[in-house]
């Protein structure tokens, strides 16, 4: 049990508008600590339904979600944004950078909200994760000085400022060229294997699918394989 990061049991999922209709369906899911793991399907197969599940950003839902062998399932909105922001990075398709910082100050704002760590101790390690980005030159720039590759290794940067349990991705790579697309890979497969980090991928891209530990291949709200 020590080894699983995330673990669902029999998850399923109902929209009611304008009918009822299951979108996720008894979902039996393990997710182990240094995995490197992505999520397949065709549109509508619910893999992104799937992971905001996962993230606790839904929790309308049956079933049972465990993070780091806690029960997260039922727990208050409070005890789950708290979980959020110590537990999970997310890198979404649009990098949700605010504009009116520095890219140094976005990548310390999960943290400065969390508040476990002094702004001096946030300000190193934000740089700390820039470095290993390769863009700790761009620190101090606004974000609309960086092209997107840029923008999206900032947002990773971002995620990790927390030193979560498990980076959740939607389509990280889906607004990048292949070689920007190849870079963001790249940077996963070294958190993977220098850092242990759990990472979750839901993409359509199937190169990058291909090069992950494991595959999870979803077909209307079950997974296949």
């Amino acid at each position: 049990m020590e080894n699983i990061a995330l673990q669902t049991v029999d998850l399923s999922k109902f929209f009611y508008d304008p009918i009822e209709f299951q979108v996720i369906k008894g979902v039996n899911l393990t997710i182990n600590h240094g995995e490197f793991v992505s999520i397949v399907g065709k549109s509508g197969s619910g893999k992104s339904t799937l992971l905001y599940l996962l993230s606790t950003m839904d929790t309308d839902y049956e079933g049972q979600l465990y993070i780091d062998n806690e029960l997260v399932t039922g727990q208050s909105d409070t005890k789950l944004a708290a979980i959020r922001n110590e537990k999970i990075g997310f890198v979404f398709q649009f990098h949700y950078l605010l504009s009116e910082y520095s890219v140094l100050k976005n990548v310390m704002l999960p943290g400065l909200k969390l508040g476990k760590l002094s702004e001096q101790e946030l300000e190193y390690r934000a740089m700390e994760h820039l470095k290993t980005l390769g863009i700790e030159k761009h620190a101090l720039k606004m974000t609309h000085q960086l092209s997107g590759g840029e923008k999206q290794r900032v947002a990773i940067a971002r995620a990790l400022i927390n030193d979560p349990l498990i980076i959740m991705g939607d389509e990280p790579t889906g607004n990048l060229d292949q070689k920007n697309g190849d870079i963001v890979f790249d940077i996963f497969k070294k958190l993977t294997a220098d850092y242990n980090q759990t990472i979750l991928i839901v993409t359509h891209d199937t190169d990058f699918a291909n090069k992950t530990d494991r595959i999870i291949t979803m077909e209307d709200g079950r997974i296949l394989s």
